[in-house]
């Protein structure tokens, strides 16, 4: 009975969260953070994990299994990982030999403690009568709740999930359009620089319910956009660093890093951190992922300068632009499906075009796409876009000659425009059929050997966890067209899958989980300036610190606290006065974990 009580309890709490909404789950610790799966091929998928250790300093060993049911009685892969705090204590797994069209479950233990079951499904091969992929971009945590991941989750209908960008927010507290009907906000409350930084962005964003779930029960396939590093961004800089943020090229290194680290995605090579790559949808679909950012773009120019018009001018680079030519050319799936960051389409307001940010500030490199597209005779060519928070649907021209079409999604909680003005484009730009400025949502991207639908799908709130969604608009293309067409019915598909979603907790949740783990995560380390300590809990009272040197000596430093109201506390130790060298650090008041070793430069 103690079993069944205790199982129902966590049954209950794990409900609670999504209330809370970014809050630790203890039912699933040491995986505060979840767990995801993502890049899946017809034989492969990657898997993935954060633990939160007892023990900061040394390395720690995780072990996974992958079955073909949530019950664990057909394991087709299993084995352990290392990791430490190099990899910032997350874990990735490529886990190969796996069927092709098949849901897989898997999950971590580590220390006796196990993961919240995940579950997720590879590509297929031959014939394929119908794929669905969910398109979202730009998250803003302290903009709105997450309720567009929730919605998505809920369907149980999708194959993948494409994040298009804008996963994470590079601002300071309150930097960028923080909402006030809310209680949310990011740690650390700085503006992210550095790696610790961009880690304990990560590490708050898993914190969120929506994000977690929608991650545990579905493959997602992710490109990053500006904000994983600053705003704006280009090979060489970005409109949201100055010289006084340091090296950009190290910042630009430290935001990929920590993406890698943090997301489901399998890099090219060891230690690559190209993000521009193909997945087969058996011989219905390539999806073409896009790297319009940080690859090869070149800086922004102004509307009306010389620069702008110059031929040599790039926004993938010449290694990218050689490798999408041929992708497109050698592809043998009926449609060609391309995740791109920003608009590729032209939209002008009185001649000029309004977006230099997209692919209207590179209208050479787009031409020389689309001349491709055109010589080569490539049909079928469809462009998923995220980046600017709004809703649009594109027919693609080169001259009078179209080459595709483009459906742009809106964002998860990053604010349009408070007006929805956007009509009186459609006058001047009559390649426009849709646009919409102002609501949040996906799109759903329906597709059979015959036609492509996408689906607006818009929730009614971002102000609260209580919402509704639904689907408002519609238009399709059909195979051989390059021209869309207005529906009033969204795309049924294959529908929902007959297999449930996964619980948000362990299987074992109540039954053998290791002791409670208060801290969450050491940044940085070794550290110059300032030591940051996350812990889980908002009672400041619980912890007492003691941070003494290599010779055992006490040192008297009163760290500065920052509460939040998601559920945990930073505690920053200023050590710039400390001379160089080990130090441990301790909370007296559990003296069951083990004190923290770092290293002072």
């Amino acid at each position: 009975m103690r079993i069944i009580l205790t199982s129902i309890l966590a049954l209950l709490i794990a409900q609670s969260w999504a209330q809370t909404s970014v809050s630790p789950n203890e039912c699933i610790a040491p995986f505060y953070h979840g767990i995801a799966s993502g890049d899946p091929l017809t034989d492969r998928v990657i898997i993935w994990t954060r633990v939160t250790p007892l023990d900061f300093n040394n390395s720690i060993t995780v072990n996974y299994k992958v079955s073909l049911d949530s019950s664990f009685n057909i394991v087709v892969s299993q084995g352990n990982f290392q990791t430490d705090s190099t990899k910032d204590f997350t874990v990735k797994i490529d886990v190969i030999g796996l069927q092709p069209n098949t849901f897989y479950y898997y999950e971590f233990e580590h220390n006796g403690s196990y993961s919240a079951v995940g579950r997720t499904k590879t590509m297929p091969i031959g014939d394929v009568e119908n794929l669905r992929l969910a398109i979202v971009s730009c998250a803003n945590l302290e903009a709105g709740y997450f309720n567009v991941y929730d919605a998505i989750n809920a369907r149980n209908d999708v194959d993948a999930v494409l994040m298009l960008g804008d996963y994470i927010y590079e601002y300071e507290t309150g930097g960028y359009s923080p909402n006030a009907a809310i209680d949310r906000t990011w740690q650390p409350d700085i503006e992210i620089t550095d790696l610790s930084d961009y880690r304990l962005r990560y590490s708050s964003y898993h914190m969120d319910y929506a994000l977690r779930k929608l991650h545990q029960n579905y493959p997602w396939i992710c490109i990053w956009d500006d904000h994983e590093t600053a705003n704006n961004a280009f090979k060489d800089g970005a409109e949201n660093h100055t010289a006084d943020e340091g090296n950009w090229q190290d910042r630009k290194e430290n935001g990929k890093r920590a993406f890698f680290e943090w997301l489901p995605i399998r890099p090219k090579a060891s230690a690559n951190t190209q993000i521009f790559r193909s997945f087969e949808f058996g011989n219905l679909a390539n999806i073409i992922m896009l790297d319009t950012r940080l690859e090869g773009r070149d800086e922004q120019a102004a509307f009306g300068s010389a620069t702008l018009t110059d031929t040599a001018r790039t926004i993938l680079g010449q290694e990218q632009f050689n490798w999408l030519k041929d992708e497109l050319s050698t592809s043998t799936q009926a449609w060609k499906i391309l995740g791109n960051q920003v608009m590729m389409g032209e939209i002008t307001a009185l001649g000029t075009p309004i977006n230099n940010d997209g692919w209207d500030g590179y209208p050479a490199e787009r031409t020389r796409l689309y001349n491709h597209i055109q010589t080569e005779t490539i049909s079928n060519f469809v462009v998923a876009t995220g980046d600017i928070h709004t809703s649009w649907a594109l027919n693609l021209e080169n001259g009078n000659f179209p080459v595709g079409v483009e459906f742009v999604t809106p964002s998860v909680t990053s604010p349009g425009i408070p007006l929805n003005v956007g009509g009186l484009l459609t006058f001047e730009n009559q390649h426009l059929k849709y646009v919409e400025l102002t609501k949040k949502g996906f799109v759903i991207l329906d597709v059979t050997p015959q036609k492509l639908q996408g689906d607006w799908y818009y929730v009614n709130t971002i102000d609260e966890t209580n919402y509704s969604n639904s689907c408002q608009k519609s238009f399709f293309t059909n195979r051989g067209s390059s021209t869309l067409i207005e529906t009033n019915t969204p795309a049924v598909g294959h529908g929902a899958f007959p297999i449930p979603l996964m619980p948000s907790c362990s299987r074992f949740s109540g039954l053998n989980n290791a002791t409670n783990y208060s801290v969450v995560g050491v940044y940085p380390n070794p550290t110059k300036d300032l030591l940051t300590i996350q812990t889980l809990g908002t009672d400041v009272s619980k912890y007492q610190w003691s941070l003494v040197n290599s010779e055992g000596k006490i040192q008297k430093i009163t760290p500065i606290i920052h509460t939040s109201p998601e559920g945990s506390i930073l505690f920053q130790f200023p050590v710039k006065s400390l001379p160089s060298g080990l130090y441990y650090i301790q909370n007296l008041k559990s003296p069951q974990v083990n004190s923290i070793r770092f290293i002072k430069g």
